[in-house]
């Protein structure tokens, strides 16, 4: 079957989180099993883009309201991701460092879906299946049903892929003239809680909605932002599918990012060479515990408590642990946790910014990874953490209680329930005594690297829901 993949994140071309990851594997894997994969992104102004030879393949106009913004299709020449990867070039709108954040992100991402389902009508055939991932591309389901112009695209079944619901591309009825002329009759499909919400409009809209875990689709008909009814509604097209990871980029015995490889029958020794040169370059005493933290820097991931938790846990624990942070977002955290640098030397230090090769060499050298979530669909960080020997540290919500089962219950990690100050130091103090018996350690490590959360079965599972949704409508 042909399969398309729209979204505003791809791994390596663009990556802000999760749905970078996610868009730059599942493809490929679902590729390797036999079946014509694509994935369409915006054109960023990006490492990779400069570093790689495309070629045009389409060319038009987007009309966006009284503008008319020239685009142009490239194809990445060799395949080199796994599958075929197509940008959308808008020099006026996406020819930036960023790939949101910007006060016409609106425009931007609307011309993006615009320009893709232009070049989709102009192409001999059409795919079987489109998946859309998050509210950057909510309106393509809708405007393939109900635009003019876009009749050819009628009958393809597509899905809306749910990375977070937090986001849902809001935005005023003042806007409605920048979309293709549609069946006006169907304008409330658009409408919810008196706006155009893309994320909404899609799920309406879609064959069908999957969400990146089982349980957060079971948290989402609780809580949503504003979404609760409508996706208890929707729940008969609704399937919850945990994310894998991508073992040919998350492995610890042929990472090239690392100081040292190592694998489970290794990792003690690997473990140790690599957190050594990583403690050197942070100024960390390699024999103590590191607890590290890797993400965006928000509130829904509980970054707001990090700098409170570091203070309470390094002035209870000061001569008995080491806290690393990497991460950006949010100032105001981020000028607290570059605060603590003065108070906590030698225990304590913090990357403010991202960067990946320091990303994979955390998680090698980590003996604990901080996960305080209030939010977490599904979470990747936690698969990372097991593939490389560290143990994560969770709020039980969303993938991270799909995925994270205590110590104590014969488990792979550390969980608490709330998001609070007080449950994440009482888990690092779990920590720094479970640290102390080696030998559970070490079982536990072997037990989340012997898990397998690779993409092969996940594929599969999406394969599924694409046959079903195909077979749905030509009946």
């Amino acid at each position: 079957m042909e399969i398309f993949h729209i979204a505003a994140e791809c791994y390596p071309v663009a990556k802000v989180g999760g749905l970078g990851d996610v868009v730059g594997a599942l493809p490929k894997y679902q590729n390797k099993a036999k079946h014509f994969v694509r994935v369409v992104i915006p054109c960023y102004d990006t490492k990779f883009i400069k570093e790689n030879e495309f070629e045009s393949v389409h060319n038009g106009y987007v009309k966006l309201g009284n503008f008319n913004f020239p685009f142009n299709v490239l194809k990445e020449k060799t395949d080199k991701l796994g599958f075929e990867l197509y940008l959308v070039d808008i020099p006026e709108l996406f020819e930036r460092k960023e790939v949101y954040g910007y006060e016409d992100d609106i425009e931007r991402f609307l011309s993006f879906q615009i320009a893709t389902l232009d070049w989709l009508i102009s192409r001999a055939e059409v795919p079987d299946v489109i998946n859309c991932h998050d509210h950057h591309t909510g309106l393509i389901p809708f405007l393939m049903q109900y635009a003019n112009k876009y009749e050819k695209l009628r009958n393809i079944s597509t899905v809306i892929t749910i990375h977070n619901s937090i986001y849902q591309g809001q935005f005023g009825f003042d806007k409605l003239y920048y979309l293709p002329e549609f069946d006006l009759s169907k304008v409330t499909v658009l409408e919810w809680d008196n706006r155009i919400n893309s994320l909404a409009t899609a799920i309406k809209c879609a064959s069908e909605v999957t969400t990146v875990s089982p349980n957060y689709l079971n948290e989402i008909n609780n809580f949503a932002y504003g979404l609760e009814s409508l996706f208890n509604l929707v729940r008969h097209k609704s399937k919850g599918i945990l994310n894998g990871i991508d073992i040919e980029v998350w492995n610890p015995s042929k990472d090239k990012m690392l100081f040292e490889n190592y694998s489970i029958k290794t990792f003690e020794k690997g473990k140790k060479e690599n957190k050594e040169k990583l403690c050197s370059q942070f100024d960390l005493d390699s024999t103590k515990p590191l607890f590290s933290f890797i993400g965006r820097l928000l509130e829904e991931k509980g970054a707001d408590l990090l700098p409170h938790v570091a203070a309470m846990a390094l002035s209870e624990n000061f001569a008995g642990i080491n806290i690393l942070i990497l991460g950006s977002g949010n100032a105001a955290i981020e000028n607290q946790l570059s605060h603590l640098l003065t108070s906590f030397k030698g225990n304590y230090n913090a990357f403010i910014g991202y960067n990946e090769e320091l990303a994979h060499q955390i998680y090698a050298s980590s003996d604990f990874l901080l996960m305080p979530s209030r939010v977490e669909p599904c979470g990747l960080n936690q698969m990372y953490s097991f593939k490389y020997g560290t143990i994560p540290i969770v709020r039980r919500t969303g993938g991270l209680k799909d995925t994270v089962i205590d110590f104590e219950d014969n488990g792979n990690g550390i969980c608490h329930d709330q998001a609070s100050i007080v449950d994440v130091c009482y888990s690092i103090q779990r920590a720094v005594k479970l640290y102390k018996d080696k030998k559970s350690l070490n079982k536990i490590r072997k037990i989340g690297m012997n898990i397998d959360h690779s993409w092969e079965s996940v594929c599969q599972e999406y394969i599924e829901v694409y046959n079903l949704i195909i077979k749905k409508n030509e009946s």
